[in-house]
Parts: C-alpha cells; sequence; structure tokens
C-alpha cells in the first residue's frame, strides 16, 4: 500500500499523475490519500500534520510525502524507517516530526536520480520511483545520514501555531492536546477560548478549543466556520496557556 501526502489540491493534474506511476508498476496495490491540501509551500507546518496521520494507516505502508517549495534546488531527497514504516520525500523537515515522535529511525539521502527528471515534479519523477524500489524491497544508492542532520531535527515538539484548516473552517493546529492543560485558556488573535470535549458542550456561534481525532488542540465554532468568525488562517499563532481560570 502506497500513502500519499502532499500540498497539490484536492483537484488538479498533479496527484493523478502520482497515482499514474504507481499503479502503472502495481496496479493491485492500493494508493491513498491521507492529505492532499497540506499547507501549501509550508513544510514546517505539513510536518506536524503529517506525524499526526501515520498512526492512522497500516504499519506496512510506504508514505510519499511531497511538500516541496524547494523542488528543482539542491536540496537532497531523502528515505526515512520510522518505527517499521517507510517514507520518501525532500529534506526540508518534512518528515521531521514523524522521525521525533518514533521510537527507532533511520536516514538515508538519496543519491540516485532518475535519468530523466523534470526540475518542477520530483514528486512524480524522483520520489514516486524511490518508493517503487522500497515496495519491492530494493534500496536505491543512498547514504545514511544521522537523523540528527535533518533539516527540522531541533524543531519542536509542538508548534503553536495553526496549520490546517479543514473543510468545515476548523483551525487545526500543531500543539498535542496532552500537552495542554484541560482548563487552559488559550488565545487566538482577540479571541480567548476554553475547552470543550464536543461541539454540543457550547452553544451555537461560540469559539472553543478541544482535542481533535489526531491528537491535536482544535479550534472551532459551534455550527459555524472557525476560520471565519475568528479571523484566523494557517500560520496565525495560538498563545499559549495564559490562565486556568
Amino acid at each position: 500500500m502506497f500513502v500519499l501526502f502532499t500540498d497539490f489540491g484536492p483537484s488538479g493534474l498533479y496527484t493523478g499523475q502520482i497515482r499514474a506511476v504507481l499503479h502503472g508498476k502495481f496496479p493491485e496495490r492500493p494508493v491513498l490519500d491521507a492529505c492532499s491540501d497540506a499547507p501549501a509551500f509550508n513544510p514546517r507546518a505539513s510536518a506536524y500534520l503529517l506525524a499526526s496521520l501515520v498512526p492512522f494507516y497500516p504499519a506496512d505502508a510506504i508514505w510519499l510525502a511531497v511538500v516541496d517549495p524547494g523542488v528543482g534546488t539542491e536540496r537532497d531527497g531523502l528515505i526515512m524507517a520510522a518505527d517499521g514504516r517507510w517514507f520518501v520525500g525532500p529534506d526540508n523537515g518534512l518528515l521531521s516530526q514523524v522521525m521525533l515522535n518514533a521510537r527507532e529511525a533511520s536516514c538515508w539521502r538519496v543519491q540516485w536520480r532518475p535519468p530523466d527528471m523534470s526540475p518542477s515534479f520530483h514528486g512524480r519523477d524522483w520520489f514516486a520511483h524511490v518508493a517503487l524500489q522500497l515496495s519491492m524491497e530494493r534500496m536505491p544508492e543512498a547514504g545514511e545520514v544521522s537523523p540528527d542532520d535533518l533539516v527540522g531535527s531541533d524543531w519542536p515538539m509542538d508548534l503553536p501555531e495553526v496549520i490546517h484548516v479543514d473543510h468545515y473552517g476548523n483551525l487545526v493546529t500543531g500543539l498535542r492536546a496532552g500537552s495542554v492543560p484541560v482548563d487552559a485558556v488559550l488565545r487566538l488573535g482577540k479571541s480567548r477560548l476554553r475547552r470543550a470535549r464536543t461541539f454540543a458542550e457550547v452553544p451555537a456561534g461560540q469559539g472553543f478549543w478541544y482535542c481533535n481525532a489526531m491528537g491535536l488542540v482544535e479550534v472551532a465554532v459551534n455550527r459555524g466556520r472557525a476560520s471565519d468568525v475568528l479571523g484566523a488562517g494557517i500560520g496565525d499563532p495560538v498563545a499559549g496557556v495564559i490562565g486556568t481560570d
């Protein structure tokens, strides 16, 4: 099984081309889209979203993760084995939180390059073919590297900002809910937000924060779009605990 995590958008030209490469070699293997609307051009925010999704997919899946504003530059391509799962993507911090959350992780810089590779679409022409080789239990030419040498290895475990706006306008943050006291009052813009366990615990139109189904702090408005009501979006900071009254 292959799992895709990209910022290519839910429609358009790009995801389909990657799926075609994978399907062309192994038509019997499913290709799942974990996320096609990761924060565009933002591997830092995307890293926290990616790490939150990994536990919900089979352990034998090969992840192809592409949020790559540096495509065509000298940035490296990576293979990572983390707790038995395989990941392929750019060395720009996108895989950093997967690594930091893993009990065991090994990393390789990919030295192999396909002979014909578009400088603007490494996801299709390079990373997808690396994933195919891993699926055949072949390691392409690559040099092992210490996880401490990767971009993002020094990033914190919690990112106190909005990293994703979902279909409903809810604001997913890079904060692990388990790291925030349940009685905390959080600040997003001019709003102060208390925790609720479910949407129904607050009146319609009221904002709150809660532990979402991926274990992250999420800000929502009951029966409303938090992104519109609070005027917030990707990159907006969420203050740390500012009170527990």
